[in-house]
């Protein structure tokens, strides 16, 4: 799709379609994400075979598109758009992921993988996309913002991990 400088000035990251081969490296990122953070609902390790029916969600072409962001092969982070719900009636619904490997937070990965994504599904047949953020995520509320999402609520205390609730903020964005 495109290389893209990061803020730091260091070498390109690339922003293309997810492959089989990018699954162990999106695993790596999101179990380090479960484990580390609260923007993870996950209270364990995933592995790459348990992940792989939500990596077979995804297509080069349509409304559910995963994107990588790679560094010298490695994988540095991925957004993509997915299934709302399972009725019918939310077909026109997305809702939108992101996660950057720590090390590459707040160097523009984020803005790249979202700008590419959304180009990706620009004429697809997609009225809204949703996203829910564990608070608290200043960067990603400020991400969602820069893209147009608008707050709609918050979930108070919904889910609990490691002794503490989580609340989630929902954003959303009509395209």
């Amino acid at each position: 799709m495109n290389d893209v400088r990061t803020l730091d000035g260091s070498g390109p990251v690339e922003v293309a379609v997810g492959d089989e081969g990018d699954l162990p490296g999106i695993v790596d990122l999101l179990n380090d994400v479960a484990a580390n953070s609260i923007a993870s609902f996950d209270t364990r390790p995933i592995r790459v075979d348990e992940r792989r029916a939500w990596f077979e969600r995804f297509s080069s072409a349509g409304p559910y598109r995963l994107l990588v962001a790679r560094r010298d092969g490695q994988v540095v982070g991925y957004a993509c758009s997915q299934r709302y719900r399972d009725h019918d009636a939310f077909r026109e619904t997305v809702e939108l992921s992101v996660a950057i490997d720590a090390g590459c937070r707040g160097l523009g990965v984020g803005t790249s993988l979202y700008r590419a994504l959304f180009e990706s599904i620009a004429d697809e047949p997609i009225h809204v996309a949703v996203v829910g953020i564990a608070m608290p995520n200043d960067a990603s509320v400020a991400l969602h913002r820069k893209f147009g999402f608008t707050e709609v609520g918050t979930f108070h205390e919904y889910a609990a991990k490691n002794g503490q609730y989580i609340s989630s903020l929902w954003m959303e964005r009509l395209l």
